[in-house]
């Protein structure tokens, strides 16, 4: 059993429109304690012959959506490392899914990299691969991917992909609070993109995050926002909601649609003020 954890972008850029079609980032992914369960269990000794050559996937829990298992990317990632490795054919995989989907927070690709590395450590397995070879796997299945793979926070750049490990952002936001707030609204990550004109920022998100906290408010920007927010103004009001309501900082993850509030101390009755939406407190 393990426990893909969710993350939030401290600041999120978009620098460059690539050739290939893709945007380079600049952000800080930090990881929270909202986390998913994962398991799988090797069943091919009870389904002998042709019909064990499957792979099984139960999804339950709160924010369970239905996906078909082909598509789902904890799949994917025991097909990506069946290629390389003689993994065996039949197996079992068991989801419980506590983290928003289409939220920005980076569920599917933690629950992708969680398998990968489950995987890769199982006493009947044991791939033997180190965090470098399993991040290279990992990005195959998606930008965000490869940093699940530590979960540890870090500076990415190129598509996400790119890993900057700091000491010095390990506990940044260690003892605060942090207030998730995901609403019933489902942003194309496409049209977020499509509406992004690049540049290069004044000051690195890095820089920002290294500063005080309370100097992130008029400096640390989540450059999807502006679009997102023009298209969905109750995200806007979100937010503000979250400042009036105490937070040091508050800022919406990835390209929506959660968005968080940092507090010092736990707010009271913070649910209360966001009736129609999902509302998560944690302790970071």
């Amino acid at each position: 059993m393990t426990y893909p954890c969710a993350k939030i972008n401290l600041g999120l850029n978009v620098v460059a429109r690539r050739a290939d079609g893709y945007h380079d980032l600049e952000t800080v992914f930090y990881p929270i304690p909202l986390c998913d369960e994962l398991d799988f269990a090797l069943t091919y000794e009870e389904f002998p012959g042709p019909d064990w050559q499957r792979v099984r996937l139960s999804v339950t829990g709160d924010e369970a959506v239905d996906c078909p298992n082909d598509k789902n990317l904890v799949v994917k990632a025991y097909y990506l490392l069946q290629k390389d490795f003689p993994l065996l054919p039949e197996i079992w995989i068991q989801l419980k899914k506590q983290i928003p989907s289409q939220a920005g927070m980076g569920g599917g690709s933690s629950d992708a990299a969680s398998m990968i590395r489950l995987i890769n450590e199982h006493p009947r397995i044991q791939l033997g691969l180190d965090d470098a070879q399993m991040e290279r796997y990992a990005a195959q299945l998606g930008a965000d991917c490869a940093f699940f793979i530590r979960s540890k926070p870090c500076f990415a750049t190129g598509i996400g992909d790119q890993l900057e490990h700091h000491d010095d952002l390990q506990n940044i936001l260690t003892g605060r609070h942090l207030v998730i707030v995901k609403p019933a609204v489902a942003v194309s990550t496409r049209d977020a993109y499509a509406a992004i004109t690049p540049k290069k920022p004044e000051k690195c998100c890095l820089d920002i995050v290294r500063q005080p906290i309370e100097t992130w408010r008029s400096e640390l920007k989540n450059d999807f926002e502006e679009p997102v927010f023009a298209q969905h103004p109750a995200l806007a009001a979100i937010k503000q909601n979250l400042y009036e309501n105490g937070a040091i900082f508050a800022l919406m993850s990835g390209s929506g649609s959660a968005i968080f509030g940092i507090y010092e101390d736990e707010p009271s009755g913070i649910e209360a003020k966001f009736p129609d939406c999902k509302v998560f407190t944690l302790k970071l």
